[in-house]
């Protein structure tokens, strides 16, 4: 999948809202080095070097692209090319973050009952794993992208990416995976609702994330046809407001464990 930093950040102050809601969780005392698995275009970097400003920053990401606007946003900082789950299962020498950031990363990586293990092995002694995740594979954004790719002579070539992501667990079963390894385990939901200029402007805020599976294996005439019969889907299961605008519910799952 292939990932655009400028159709990301087109929603950036939505977008970046939850992590200034996760990150201003995170306890107080000072922090030596954090680390931001996931970075994206640096968004979220920014806002865990303003929360820590005199840790030591790094950030991850598997998309050099989001690692290019990472560095332009964030020349002081220091970005990596990594993907999370080789980072998560790699040995390394040096010291251990004190801080570990996963904004809106996880939910693309399966294995979650041996990757946050793995993720959690890597903090420091007295660490503090902060994560994020959209929980949103139920709302009608999304179902409508399985529903259009189900529905057309595309359907063969997108039946993976139907299953790009699968349902999160429950609270409860993160709680008992991560419990034992930390001292306090947080968990919430929070649903945003996002007022959005209709039905085109929810395929823009998707087309930086969930769309992207559906729309890459496509060519431009598919594509034009794949976002039209999801477009009347959208105007459908999202009817205007008295002023014009739709608003987008959008569930997100954060956890906070601490040692």
């Amino acid at each position: 999948m292939t990932w655009s930093p400028k159709q990301y950040l087109a929603f950036e102050d939505e977008r970046t809202r939850p992590v200034r809601d996760l990150v201003g969780a995170i306890g107080g005392g000072d922090v030596g080095f954090a680390l931001d698995l996931g970075c994206g275009p640096g968004n979220s970097t920014e806002v865990l070097s303003a929360r820590f400003p005199r840790a030591r920053i790094q950030g991850l990401d598997n998309s050099p692209e989001m690692i290019a606007a990472a560095r332009e946003r964030l020349p002081h900082v220091a970005f990596n090319l990594a993907a999370v789950q080789d980072w998560a299962f790699t040995h390394a020498d040096g010291p251990a973050p004190e801080v570990i950031l996963a904004n809106a990363v996880l939910q693309w990586v399966p294995g979650h009952e041996t990757l946050l293990p793995a993720i959690a092995g890597r903090l420091a002694a007295r660490g503090a794993l902060a994560i994020q995740m959209p929980d949103n594979l139920d709302q009608p954004s999304h179902v409508s992208m399985r529903e259009t790719a189900a529905d057309g002579p595309w359907r063969e070539r997108l039946l993976e990416a139907s299953a790009a992501r699968t349902t999160l667990p429950g609270a409860d079963w993160y709680y008992d995976l991560l419990r034992p390894l930390f001292a306090r385990v947080d968990i919430w939901r929070t649903t945003y609702h996002h007022p959005l200029a209709g039905a085109g402007a929810i395929i823009e805020w998707v087309k930086g994330t969930g769309l992207r599976p559906f729309l890459d294996p496509l060519g431009p005439e598919e594509r034009t046809a794949y976002l039209g019969a999801y477009r009347r889907r959208l105007e459908s299961a999202y009817p205007a407001m008295a002023d014009g605008t739709v608003l987008l519910p959008f569930p997100r799952l954060f956890i906070l464990a601490e040692r």
